[in-house]
């Protein structure tokens, strides 16, 4: 068996990833790799919007800006740690120029000033972008730097278990230490990493939800740590938005790609709502078309206004939706999930009864001054945008002579594993959760800030494990046996690494054997997600889900390892396996997801963020939808706090535990250079 010893391992290869490796050889640490997928798969280097913000601290013009500032932006919605916020608000402009020091091509004027715009949850001009891949520039200037630095990376390979040694629990919550993980080569090899630290940076859950915008090639992993019992914050606070998701099986596409997605997903922000298209419904075979958006307002202005605001107000939000923006989406999920239809934008002609002298004077400002009072949606989107348009028809989607279907899609999740300032697991020691992850958001967050979180994460675990870093073993592959004659491990511990690879090939053996389809089951778990924890939560539908959950883990989980089983010295993971063994880590995702949503529900925190918690006595939004569509108002008691989770019961039903705490508040540090100096020279700023 191939066992590799590593200090440190980063764990996936988006964004935030590649900077921690990049840091990770900057800060000294000369014993780091990255084992990835592939350098071409995950969120950050498939995904864009309009134009993908990077939000950062203000570094333009006469308006003051602060890390406290920013950090009380950050906490203004609710839910989030002040001392995670501080870090993310102080280390913004250093993560940001790192960036523009390796070549992303972030706008800048003459003198130098990085000028910035409004985003939504902004209170000021502090996003910029560098266009609809933002993200994608980010992969792809750290990845020159990667291999300037000769960082070595792993590609084709698929983490299926995490490894890790049980400690003393602490507080009632269970801690253990990283020891490893197991993945599996793309010709089914098993590959076990021993590492002193991991730096966990796989991603969102982009493969718990049936409608979402997140890119095919990305599921997430968070599964994984969660089997080892991580510790979780704010799983319940996921966003949502309008986003377009269009076949592309038989499309010719100019986009290079590796591995053709079925869909092109994307976000439909920014100018594509700011030109007001026109909303157009049909029938699932696409007849039947009608312009439905205008049956839910009284007047056509309100519609083009709250149309035109959903393009700096794109996630939908919980306070936008009786009589804001918001209600678009609404529209949209009553059309598409309870009628059954298919909706989407046309470009090509005004919303009836469009008239320039209907908008408001912020909307017709900003055509006016975009020089786009133009006849048609479209005209106004290329004038405005022309990259939006030349993106589509990279994907063989041509905007000037087709509309555009569209839903509401899961996109993001603020919550993730509970980090601590510097992006430590705060009960696996070892464990480096960065990126999304990492759950350092709150209810709500300033579009692009997850960029930012992203790379500062990257900044402070790079850092931290520099810190403690004692040099790392130099050998990168060897076998079993040449383990054991150079002592690199003791015998017992290579027992404890290998011992799970015998589980897991028992165990896609029998799942194969029962013929087990994969698809099934994901569509299975997807669509329950969907339905369940999306944009409305009912106590009575989340209990039904949680039952049903744990039934399917149940079911891919069922098999009995035999100590007395024998596989032949090449042994391989069957096809498929990889697969099979990624649907129970999102099944362990899923359970953990609908517990604490339920647990949310059933608290009465009410509707906040971007989902609305339903009730029979509750609030009637509208009444042109249902009458159960009675949402609860948010509970403002639960902002200054935040719900805490675990797996408790590693075995079995994976029982959870759940707690709500009080976040943590903005610190007030000692800002004396002479003792801030002192404390730095010292190394107590890591204590």
């Amino acid at each position: 068996m191939k066992i590799r010893k590593i200090h440190t391992v980063v764990l996936g290869s988006g964004a935030a990833g590649l900077c921690a490796a990049v840091r990770l050889d900057a800060e000294g640490v000369d014993d780091v790799a990255i084992v990835t997928e592939g350098l071409d798969k995950g969120a950050s280097i498939n995904t864009g919007s309009d134009k993908q913000t990077y939000y950062k601290l203000g570094l333009c013009g006469a308006t003051p800006d602060s890390p406290r500032a920013l950090a009380e932006t950050y906490l203004s919605a609710g839910g989030a740690d002040g001392d995670i916020a501080l870090v993310e608000a102080s280390t913004s402009a250093r993560a940001f120029f790192h960036l523009v020091n390796l070549g992303v091509p972030f706008p800048s004027d003459a003198f130098g000033q990085y000028a910035g715009y409004k985003t939504d949850h902004d209170p000021a001009k502090r996003a910029t972008s560098c266009g609809p891949y933002t993200s994608r520039e980010m992969c792809q200037a750290l990845i020159r730097e990667v291999k300037r630095r000769n960082i070595q990376v792993y590609e084709g390979e698929t983490a299926v278990k995490l490894l890790a040694l049980d400690l003393e629990t602490k507080d009632g919550v269970p801690r253990r230490k990283i020891t490893g993980f197991i993945s599996i080569a793309q010709d089914g090899e098993p590959i076990v990493y021993h590492v002193e630290n991991l730096v966990f940076a796989v991603g969102g859950p982009g493969g718990l939800y049936k409608r979402s915008v997140y890119p095919e090639v990305h599921t997430g992993a968070i599964g994984l740590a969660l089997e080892i019992g991580a510790a979780t914050k704010g799983l319940p606070e996921s966003q949502f938005g309008l986003a377009s998701f269009t076949d592309i099986t038989s499309r010719t596409i100019r986009e290079e790609t590796t591995s053709r997605p079925k869909e092109f997903r994307w976000n439909v922000s920014g100018t594509f709502m700011q030109v007001v298209p026109k909303f157009i419904s049909t029938d699932p075979d696409g007849s039947n078309e009608r312009e439905f958006l205008c049956e839910y307002f009284d007047a056509p202005s309100d519609l083009f206004n709250r149309v035109f605001l959903k393009g700096y107000q794109w996630p939908f939000d919980a306070r936008k939706a009786l009589d804001g923006s918001s209600f678009i989406d609404l529209c949209v999920f009553y059309e598409t999930e309870i009628c059954g239809r298919r909706v989407f934008l046309d470009f090509r002609e005004n919303p009836s009864q469009f008239a320039f002298e209907e908008l408001s004077d912020e909307a017709r400002e900003y055509l006016t001054k975009s020089g786009a009072l133009l006849n048609t949606p479209f005209e106004r989107l290329h004038k405005m945008n022309p990259g939006a348009v030349e993106l589509y028809r990279d994907w063989g989607v041509d905007l000037a002579t087709e509309p555009l279907e569209i839903g509401v899609c899961a996109q993001h999740n603020n919550g993730g594993l509970d980090v601590d300032i510097w992006w430590r697991s705060t009960n696996i020691e070892g464990l480096y959760p960065i990126g999304e992850v990492a759950g350092t958001h709150g209810v709500a967050r300033p579009g692009g800030s997850a960029l930012n979180a992203g790379q500062v994460g990257a900044f402070r675990a790079a850092q931290k494990i520099a810190q403690d870093y004692k040099g790392g073993f130099n050998a990168r592959e060897h076998t079993l046996q040449e383990a054991i004659k150079l002592r690199a491990l003791a015998y017992e511990e290579l027992l404890e690494l290998i011992a799970p690879v015998g589980k897991l090939l028992v165990l896609t053996e029998y799942l194969k054997s029962c013929e087990i389809d994969w698809r099934v089951e994901r569509d299975e778990l997807r669509t329950r997600m969907s339905e369940c924890a999306g944009v409305f939560r009912s106590s009575s539908k989340l209990s039904r889900a949680v039952r049903e959950a744990r039934e399917q883990y149940r079911r891919a989980t069922q098999s009995e390892f035999r100590p007395d089983a024998s596989f032949d010295d090449n042994s391989r993971f069957p096809p498929e396996s990889v697969e099979l063994l990624r649907n129970i880590q999102l099944c362990v995702s899923q359970i953990a997801y609908l517990d604490a949503v339920f647990t949310a529900v059933l608290s009465k925190v009410g509707s906040r963020g971007s989902s609305l918690a339903t009730s029979p006595d509750g609030r009637i939004i509208s009444s042109r939808f249902p009458d159960d569509w009675r949402v609860q108002d948010e509970n403002e008691s639960f902002r200054d706090k935040t719900l805490c989770s675990y797996v408790s019961n590693l075995e079995d039903d994976l029982t959870t535990e759940s707690f709500w705490r009080p976040v943590r508040s903005i610190p007030e540090p000692d800002d004396w250079f002479e003792n801030v100096w002192r404390d730095y020279r010292e190394g107590k700023i890591y204590e």
